[in-house]
């Protein structure tokens, strides 16, 4: 049974996010929701889960010392990492100790900070399809990988980045140097290593959202959304929709698939499948044929679609999830969700437009309320529903479109 505390008492139940960006802010609203103490740490003062959490600390969060020092200070239930770049070794250090849980496991989260732990386990521990890759610590490497057998096209990404950074297509010999030098100030650690892609030639790529909640008897069952189609750009998702149609066995290939790298990712230290929370399994498709590319274990930025489409959110879903409670991935609509990005490099940025927006039948609006601008920085999202996602993919992309960022 689960037991929820009152925040800022002695009983309260405490939740750390190493990460409060706009995907956290949305977690942290639904852990408060339930009446949970949230602490939002980033590595920068006023991020947008730091404007809504009870606790607000910036720190060096890939910083071993720095982070062990926070989670002895907070002493916080849970321990939820919501990006790539943090120090996880000393995490699984924590966990093993039994000073703190982390969701979904510690090893999920070393796992899959970079591209090398999560693709070596889907395809070579667990067997499953994906791209022919190479991964390389050099120019000269990248080269020999493409010739060796990788060809042309290919996809070049950081072995640890997030949302698309560094990430580029090589349609030639004229492009590999361009690529390594973007993957190089793309990655969001000096690394120096990339994972080299062949190209698959998918008709559609969708993001599978995969929840591993407690059900009957407190055993860890698995759910699934209906499957999110999205469009990127240089690996940075533009804009995504609910649902994604398929075939049936194309469905059935990707709920297999998204299972058991789910089911890897929760077993805990005794080996047992007890870590629970939401994941973001993204996958190729052509016809009934399914690849499996990239894992998140924490909410999906084309899942911030699910804010109009579900019952229940991603960031519900993985609240209720980790909390251990009951949860419901029924559809309420369908949706469509485009992203609103900065357009300007500037501090404290205005937004116009917002009016216009909203005036865009079955629509809604997320301004995250970032600091500081860039002008490919997501600012905001433009969410709406419609009977046809279709209708609503236009309806989000206008709605999107009327939204002007400026310098104030």
């Amino acid at each position: 049974m689960t037991t929820l505390g009152t925040p800022l008492s002695p009983h309260t139940t405490k939740v750390m996010l190493l990460g409060s960006g706009e995907l956290g802010k949305e977690v942290l609203i639904a852990l408060q929701r339930l009446g949970v103490e949230t602490i939002a740490v980033d590595r920068y003062e006023n991020a947008p889960g730091q404007q809504v959490a009870h606790h607000a600390r910036t720190i060096t969060m890939s910083d071993p010392a720095q982070l062990k020092a926070l989670i002895e200070a907070e002493r916080p239930h849970l321990v939820v990492p919501e990006i790539e770049a943090i120090a996880t070794p000393t995490l699984q250090e924590l966990e093993a100790a039994g000073a703190v849980r982390v969701i979904p496991t510690a090893r999920a989260a070393r796992l899959t900070m970079d591209r090398e732990g999560i693709r070596r386990l889907a395809a070579e521990t667990l067997g499953l399809p994906t791209s022919p890759y190479k991964f390389c610590d050099s120019l000269a490497e990248l080269q020999a990988a493409i010739d060796g057998g990788i060809g042309y096209p290919c996809i070049v990404k950081p072995v640890m980045s997030s949302s698309g950074k560094g990430q580029s297509k090589i349609d030639g010999p004229a492009d590999v140097q361009k690529a390594w030098d973007y993957a190089m100030a793309g990655g969001r650690v000096s690394h120096g290593r990339v994972i080299v892609e062949g190209f698959i030639d998918f008709d559609y790529e969708i993001t599978l959202l995969t929840v591993r909640a407690s059900g009957q008897g407190g055993q860890v069952e698995t759910h699934f959304c209906d499957p999110i189609g999205h469009v990127q750009v240089s690996g940075d998702y533009v804009e995504s929709w609910q649902p994604q149609p398929m075939t049936p066995a194309a469905l059935q290939k990707s709920r297999e698939i998204a299972r058991a790298v789910t089911d890897n990712l929760g077993q805990g230290l005794d080996g047992q499948p007890s870590g629970r929370g939401l994941f973001g399994v993204e996958l190729f498709v052509k016809g009934d044929d399914v690849w499996f590319s990239e894992v998140s274990p924490r909410p999906h930025d084309t899942g911030m679609v699910t804010m109009i489409t579900q019952w229940q959110n991603e960031f519900e879903l993985h609240a209720r999830a980790i909390l251990g409670l009951p949860v419901n991935t029924a559809l309420k609509s369908p949706g469509a969700s485009a992203v609103i990005y900065g357009g300007v490099d500037a501090q404290g940025i205005v937004f116009e437009g917002v009016e216009e927006a909203l005036a865009v039948p079955n629509s809604e609006l997320r301004l995250f309320g970032k600091p500081e601008s860039f002008v490919k920085r997501r600012m905001g999202v433009a969410l709406a529903h419609d009977a046809d996602v279709q209708q609503a993919r236009q309806s989000a992309k206008l709605a999107a479109s009327k939204v002007r960022p400026r310098a104030a």
